[in-house]
């Protein structure tokens, strides 16, 4: 991973929200938050918050006397979170760093983390923190997606910008997005941490978007993969995302267009 891939800021809250955030992130945050609340727990933090597609999902399922504490390492995308979240005592926002939580130990019943894993420069070290601000008993979910192969919008998305900038492609959704696959790996960093009763299920869902191009602005516009482009061509932007937007159509054709999308889920107990 390289320090931008963490940069979620300026244009791209707003974006991601409004675009990558029902075209991808809402079927997995109602499947995270189901799990979630099947525990019934009464103190839970989210980690890699985002602009809170999970913590809405939870919210809607936990019970009145349920404190969810929402965190995110970039504050730009909470305060995006917030401003969608309807007011609720039960949440607070707080920004903070998934490998030095700010937390005391066995503060919460359960931790969820909504695709920030894969975001973590030391996976072990963010599986610790979670471990130690859990309850003895406490569960640990969490989703990353799968290899770069088993998402069809970004595989494509991907490979037009290799087109475009041959001699040094923008990799940030193989590097980072699509870069903890591994279920093995996954498996062995959760053990080091100190986790057990570990599973992890494998969930294909659809990707969605009104449009080629609305896919082209999500992915090349509202992820960190903007920072990559326009380190490249500083004045790009918009004519890469067009190049992007017309490989997708090219692909899946004009109109709404759809994709399989694959992720695994992750669930531990401490």
């Amino acid at each position: 991973m390289v320090a931008t891939d963490k940069i979620f800021a300026g244009a791209i809250p707003e974006i991601y929200d409004r675009l990558i955030v029902p075209m991808i992130f809402e079927p997995y945050a109602q499947d995270l938050a189901d799990r979630v609340a099947r525990f019934k727990p009464q103190n839970v933090l989210e980690i890699a918050a985002g602009t809170g597609v999970l913590t809405r999902a939870m919210a809607s399922r936990l019970n009145a006397e349920t404190r969810i504490v929402a965190s995110d390492l970039n504050q730009p995308m909470l305060d995006r979170a917030s401003s969608r979240q309807p007011e609720d005592g039960r949440i607070v926002w707080q920004q903070a760093d998934a490998l030095a939580l700010p937390f005391e130990p066995q503060m919460f019943d359960a931790v969820a983390c909504q695709f920030g894993v894969m975001f973590y420069p030391d996976k072990v070290q963010g599986h610790k923190e979670a471990y130690r601000v859990l309850k003895p008993g406490g569960h640990y979910f969490f989703n990353v997606w799968d290899r770069l192969e088993t998402s069809d919008f970004t595989q494509v998305v991907t490979g037009a910008l290799e087109e475009m900038f041959p001699d040094d492609p923008p990799r940030f959704m193989a590097r980072t997005p699509h870069g903890y696959w591994d279920q093995k790996a996954i498996r062995d960093e959760l053990s080091a941490a100190g986790f057990r009763s570990i599973t992890i299920e494998t969930l294909e869902k659809t990707s969605r978007a009104n449009s080629a191009r609305d896919a082209a602005i999500a992915l090349c516009q509202g992820t960190p993969l903007r920072n990559e482009i326009e380190a490249r061509s500083p004045s790009g932007l918009e004519a890469v995302t067009e190049h992007v937007a017309q490989a997708l159509a090219q692909r899946f054709g004009s109109g709404a267009i759809e994709g399989r999308i694959s992720a695994h889920i992750v669930a531990a107990v401490r």
